[in-house]
């Protein structure tokens, strides 16, 4: 079970929207990096997503994996926790490239013992989740027209970015109600901009329009005022950019300053950073799901897995953005009715298409490889 291989592939999806944007940016492509572990007997898949508000780009990640490669190649691939305590020792942070590491280890034992990947993770404990779509920043009749498109898709489970201005965004939320009615469930996600008296504001008159869930009102650091927000509102809020390590998600536990917390796979490092930070939720009888996971269906298909493993994880999870990625060089995911169900098959069970017949839109790039004997 030596690992003898460690191959890093860029990727850039490109959105089917270019326009899409939420309150700290807009690009027209999904970046990230596609890692591969294998031994002579298996291979297992890692995503590295590049999200600049988590911390790494594109270049850093793959600058990163390249300082992992000599620490990974030639280790027994059982030892998952030995080979990221290495890499923890290393080099201080970079959770999105480590968590690729730690996901591709994963899906390489699991594929290596002909399990799923949730049969590693304590079994599954639900073969499938609703999906909550999200709604990108446009105008209000624009998203209530988008809600209505996704409605009719089988959705029920909405989130509405917004981006800070009070009465623009209580008129986005207003507009999508009346548009998709009273029986789908709404959030939203302010992306860490409003001011603790702004969100206060926007969220009390938001109720009036059935939201269930707040995520990231204020600025990541400002953890009083996230407490205030929470002790103030009716709603649950959520903490998603406040939670981004496992200390931060012990601080917001231990001080109960959200009712809920966002777990992401690239944020957190890996599945067992995941693990742990579902326990410590738990703990703390603190609310959990599975958050956003943009990129290839193999970013959602390691989040799936958990999602069916975790006990808590009961709300709608964020792992159907795939969906409006184009390109996507990974296949055996999809969501039906709204709901992702667990993929057959071991590890992961999605598989790697043929860059030739997919139409892969990558960029120039010069792969690299670590092979031994």
């Amino acid at each position: 079970m030596e690992i003898v291989a460690f191959d890093v592939e860029p990727v850039v999806l490109k959105k089917d929207d270019p326009e899409w944007k939420f309150a700290l940016g807009a690009n027209p492509n999904t970046e990230g990096v596609i890692l591969r572990i294998a031994t002579a007997e298996a291979e297992g898949f890692g995503y590295a997503s590049a999200t600049a508000h988590m911390g790494s780009i594109k270049s850093t990640l793959v600058a990163e994996l390249g300082h992992f490669r000599p620490l990974v190649v030639g280790s027994r691939a059982d030892e998952i926790g030995a080979i990221m305590q290495r890499l923890d020792r290393r080099l201080r942070g970079a959770p999105q490239a480590k968590a690729a590491v730690d996901c591709a280890l994963h899906d390489l034992l699991a594929r290596t013992l002909n399990v799923p990947l949730a049969t590693l993770l304590g079994g599954k404990l639900r073969s499938e989740v609703s999906i909550l779509r999200i709604l990108a920043i446009k105008s209000p009749d624009e998203m209530a027209a988008q809600a209505r498109r996704l409605v009719d898709q089988g959705y029920r489970y909405l989130k509405i970015k917004v981006h800070g201005e009070v009465d623009e965004d209580v008129a986005r939320v207003a507009a999508i109600r009346a548009e998709v009615g009273p029986d789908v469930h709404l959030t939203i996600d302010a992306n860490q901009s409003y001011s603790p008296k702004d969100a206060i504001t926007a969220i009390l008159k938001m109720a009036d329009h059935g939201i269930e869930l707040v995520e990231q009102p204020v600025p990541a650091e400002d953890l009083e005022g996230l407490s205030l927000v929470t002790r103030m509102v009716p709603i649950a809020v959520e903490a998603d950019e406040a939670a981004g390590s496992l200390a931060e998600v012990y601080d917001l536990a231990k001080h109960r300053r959200v009712d809920a917390i966002s777990l992401k796979i690239p944020k957190l490092g890996g599945i067992r950073n995941t693990l742990t930070a579902a326990a410590l939720c738990e703990q703390a009888g603190i609310r959990y799901r599975m958050g956003a996971a943009v990129g290839s269906r193999l970013l959602s298909s390691f989040a799936i897995h958990l999602a069916c493993a975790l006990p808590g994880a009961e709300y709608a999870c964020e792992l159907g953005e795939f969906e409006r990625l184009l390109g996507d060089p990974f296949g055996g995911l999809s969501v039906e009715d709204g709901v992702l169900r667990l993929p057959s098959g071991p590890g992961t069970g999605v598989q790697k298409i043929d860059a030739s017949t997919q139409g892969l839109a990558t960029e120039n790039y010069e792969a690299f490889t670590m092979t031994k004997g």
